[in-house]
């Protein structure tokens, strides 16, 4: 429909409509949002920013919440629990008797250690009363065993003495083939 103007003749007690104004709507709306921007813009993002984060944030508590509540308990078999419960308990029990088991044998090798430390101390205790050295005596059964399990015997080779060569590390004289040299005194060169 058009904007029809309506003209009387007797301009005497009838209003004239007149045609309006095409964007007067628009206008005065863009006009009224830039004014309170305008006064208010920093207001209003700073408001907008925040409700933002807090919508974000409660649902960040909504989904933890959720997900640590346990879903609501449903009706179960009475059997499948004590078959469960059973079950667990056998596994218990197995577990347990491994972990006895292990002990015994733990608790059985402890007990075979000090024997034969206690066996040591005796016979080093009689050793020494007929005047004999123990160490001497460990020494000979250790290489008796020793020379049982391997037939080649490495000779032994003299070290001389580090005093009889003359070697001093501090000189770096008359120790061999290497020698430590203290560095440079002085600033470090460098760009």
């Amino acid at each position: 429909m058009d904007d029809v103007e309506i003209e009387d003749v007797n301009d005497d007690d009838v209003p004239q409509i007149q045609k309006a104004p095409e964007n007067q709507d628009l206008t005065f709306l863009s006009q009224t949002v830039g004014d309170v921007l305008a006064q208010y813009g920093w207001c209003l993002l700073i408001v907008t920013v925040l409700v933002y984060l807090l919508i974000q944030q409660l649902s960040k508590r909504r989904a933890s919440q959720a997900s640590s509540t346990p879903p609501p308990q449903t009706q179960q078999d009475p059997l499948s629990v004590a078959r469960r419960q059973e079950a667990l308990e056998a596994a218990r029990r197995r577990m347990q008797e491994e972990h006895d088991a292990q002990t015994a044998i733990f608790r059985e090798k402890q007990k075979k250690q000090e024997e034969e430390k206690r066996r040591q101390k005796i016979e080093m205790w009689d050793s020494m009363q007929e005047g004999k050295s123990y160490h001497g005596n460990a020494k000979l059964s250790q290489s008796a065993e020793e020379a049982s399990s391997s037939t080649v015997l490495k000779p032994k080779t003299e070290k001389k003495s580090l005093r009889s060569t003359g070697y001093n590390p501090l000189t770096g004289e008359g120790g061999g083939s290497c020698s430590w040299r203290p560095g440079r005194r002085g600033p470090s060169s460098g760009g």
